[in-house]
């Protein structure tokens, strides 16, 4: 007699609770990396050329606004919700930080609660939205300029690693610009 086959993954795990938990850890990395720090702490690198904490939380809080908003056709927090006039970067208003040169990372200068107001805004839409995904979401596409196209698992889980990434960089920018 043949074994069993293993069980579908929508029969072992709540998919939406899984991306919950995923996303929930990003927002207290970011807090812990701008905690207690100034405008000039945030915006300087700990060498030149190098990634500054304000930039590395500003991009991946864009990456996760932009393509999530993507992803579920909506419309991204940075503009429905004022965050780029708020943050008043000089950069396109349409920039990620995908691509950023080092005056591009030097020109991200704000306070710790702007970058973390929009990140907690950031975060509550995509909460609210990831809490509706079943697994039969998954295999949608949502991107076909790639061969092969994104679909939505793997938009989901390219922007959680890039985030997540991004957040620990943050960390490590931080031990190094406090170290003394």
């Amino acid at each position: 007699m043949a074994p069993a086959p293993p069980p579908c993954l929508h029969d072992v795990v709540d998919i939406a609770a899984l991306l919950v938990e995923l996303y929930d850890r990003v927002p207290p990395l970011a807090a812990a990396a701008v905690d207690g720090l100034d405008r000039d702490t945030l915006a300087r690198p700990p060498a030149p050329g190098a990634n500054t904490i304000a930039w590395l939380v500003w991009h991946l809080t864009r990456v996760q606004d932009d393509h999530v908003a993507d992803a579920f056709g909506g419309t991204q927090v940075w503009t429905d919700e004022g965050w780029a006039e708020r943050l008043d970067l000089p950069l396109p208003r349409d920039a990620t930080g995908y691509g950023a040169g080092p005056e591009d990372v030097l020109a991200v200068r704000a306070p710790a609660d702007l970058l973390l107001g929009y990140h907690d805004a950031v975060h509550a839409r995509t909460a609210s939205l990831v809490a509706g995904v079943g697994a039969d979401d998954l295999a949608r596409v949502v991107d076909e300029a790639w061969d092969p196209p994104v679909t939505l698992a793997v938009r989901l889980v390219s922007v959680i690693e890039d985030d997540l990434q991004h957040a620990g960089q943050a960390a490590y920018v931080r031990g190094l610009l406090l170290r003394d």
